[in-house]
């Protein structure tokens, strides 16, 4: 009671005042006066910063998903990532007990120009020994303006004395062409794993180099391909459809309708293209996807893609920091939005859910309504809307691929130090044996030894591998470490995802596709695209 008597009189008139500036302050004021308040009365100190990222972050979360906000490293970092270069001396690395292993070197970069090898081990960088940087702080040190050296202390195997290698930094490639080749004498692959500022012209040269091997039809792989610059899927829809095609247009805030087409300068206009995409092709991706669809250029073939239609304005922030803000919905040539349901910044629908539901393993179990019903532009084929890309050829998830045990081995690295291991006492007798990653895909196996040593990493790490598919888990590490391997023993291409694609269904079934005569053709001629039943909305 004498704690009421001491505060009563308080609370009412901190109650009056709150009614009363309720009717008088303004929302921006609200704010101003939160901050203070916390800044004021708060038991621990924060800072201005603080505050206000996290109630950006609060404003953030009440848009939709795709809209974000960076702060100004993340941006730089972002623009460098979508840019397709950055200076540095052009190496793959891992950093295992306080030792950064170099696993492979980028082809005409300046570390294979100085003389590098896959193999060796920095010891320090500019006289600062490495031990216990991450992964990250070793790029930091690595990466640096063009022109400027960087000093590495090298071990080599079966040298007596480190070497001290002086490295002038260069802009270096990051190739949005994962891989690009011939699977046969006659058909051709490309991998793309995020649309940036350089991706048109890397493709339009690998389709070119493609073509002078006798390439006649295409496997375009956008597999796990997240999106990037809307420009650059406008520029690779120009390499495969002809002149004033539209690609999509969008909608605004305005509800005004921008459309985007093609400008007549592609370089594959008749050949067979089959495009394959999974859950994680999303955004630009499905933008390329959608339009070959619609136009019937293209086969898809994989599972429904993730489902993303909104399009992203970058607005900055006089400190640096930028606003990603949803400014626009896009749809493809026939009309279709790919945009899934959303809720705030929270999706529904996701991977989890559909693997619940039974849509990554059988299509069947897909519906979508009348509404959302459409027909391609060319053969009036019908397609889907309302959340992504339904592929014409439906190919099930390999549920023992995505089995968390390897998902473990993967994410804790368990294989790449044994690995590497391996190949260090091994190179020299791979090398005469396997001249060319030709030789080595046919023939090599890997030893079972090396398999059982990462079974038991993992068991020692607290995975241990259980009975149900193990052999099928194995056959699939066993492919894993044979790509690690032929990554490190080559240059001058992905050769872990040409390895891996030997056991990749969807890349299995677009090969088969492309091989029979008028496959293509059949499934264009087909009168549904995608292969769901469909079910009429209840009124």
């Amino acid at each position: 009671m004498k704690l009421f008597k001491k505060y009563g009189g308080m609370v009412l008139a901190l109650t009056c005042a709150m009614l009363q500036a309720k009717a008088q302050v303004n929302p921006k004021e609200k704010l101003w006066q939160t901050l203070k308040a916390i800044q004021g009365n708060y038991v621990d100190s924060l800072s201005d910063e603080t505050l206000v990222n996290a109630a950006i972050a609060g404003m953030m979360s009440k848009l939709d998903p795709h809209s974000r906000y960076f702060s100004g490293d993340e941006s730089a970092q972002m623009r460098e990532a979508m840019q397709g270069k950055f200076a540095g001396i052009g190496i793959e690395f891992m950093v295992e007990n306080d030792t950064v292993l170099v696993t492979q070197l980028v082809t005409g970069g300046p570390a294979e120009k100085a003389g590098l090898r896959a193999g060796d081990r920095i010891l320090a960088i500019d006289k600062i020994p490495v031990a216990g940087a991450t992964n990250f702080e070793v790029m930091k040190k690595i990466r640096g303006p063009q022109g400027k050296p960087v000093t590495l202390l090298i071990h080599r195997n079966n040298e007596a004395a480190d070497v001290t290698k002086e490295i002038v930094r260069d802009f270096v490639v990051d190739r949005s062409v994962r891989a690009a080749y011939m699977v046969n004498d006659s058909i051709g692959y490309i991998s793309l794993r995020i649309f940036s500022e350089t991706t048109r012209s890397e493709v339009d040269k690998a389709i070119t180099d493609l073509k002078a091997k006798g390439m006649k039809s295409l496997i375009l792989d956008l597999q796990g391909n997240g999106g990037g610059y809307v420009e650059a899927a406008i520029g690779l829809a120009d390499e495969f459809l002809p002149k004033d095609k539209l690609v999509f247009y969008s909608v605004g805030r305005d509800k005004g309708k921008d459309y985007y087409y093609t400008g007549g300068f592609g370089n594959f206009y008749e050949g067979n293209l089959v495009v394959l995409i999974d859950q994680y092709t999303a955004s630009a991706s499905e933008i390329l996807t959608g339009s070959l669809q619609d136009w019937d250029r293209a086969v898809i073939v994989g599972r429904r893609s993730f489902g993303k239609g909104l399009m992203q304005k970058p607005v900055p922030v006089f400190d640096g920091s930028v606003l990603e803000l949803t400014g626009a919905r896009y749809y493809t040539p026939s009309g279709r939005s790919i945009q899934k349901p959303y809720h705030g910044s929270v999706y529904e629908d996701n991977v989890y859910t559909r693997l619940a539901s039974g849509e990554l393993t059988n299509a069947s179990v897909i519906h979508f309504p009348d509404s959302l019903k459409y027909t391609t532009l060319k053969d009036k084929r019908i397609v889907y809307g309302g959340g992504g890309i339904m592929p014409d050829l439906f190919i099930p998830l390999d549920t023992v691929e995505y089995n968390g045990w390897l998902q473990n081995v993967a994410e804790h690295q368990l294989s790449g130090k044994i690995t590497f291991d391996y190949l260090d006492s091994n190179r020299t007798a791979l090398l005469a044996a396997y001249t060319d990653f030709n030789a080595f895909n046919k023939s090599y196996k890997v030893p079972g030894y090396l398999v059982q040593d990462v079974v038991g990493a993992a068991d020692k790490a607290g995975f241990p591998l259980k009975e149900n598919n193990r052999e099928r888990m194995l056959g699939l590490l066993s492919l894993g470490i044979k790509g690690q391997l032929a990554n490190q023993l080559y240059t001058g291409s992905d050769y872990y995802l040409q390895v891996l694609n030997t056991d990749n269904a969807s890349f299995q079934a677009a090969l088969q596709l492309l091989e029979r005569p008028g496959g293509v053709a059949a499934v264009l001629k087909s009168p549904v695209a995608a292969p769901v039943k469909t079910k009429s909305k209840k009124k």
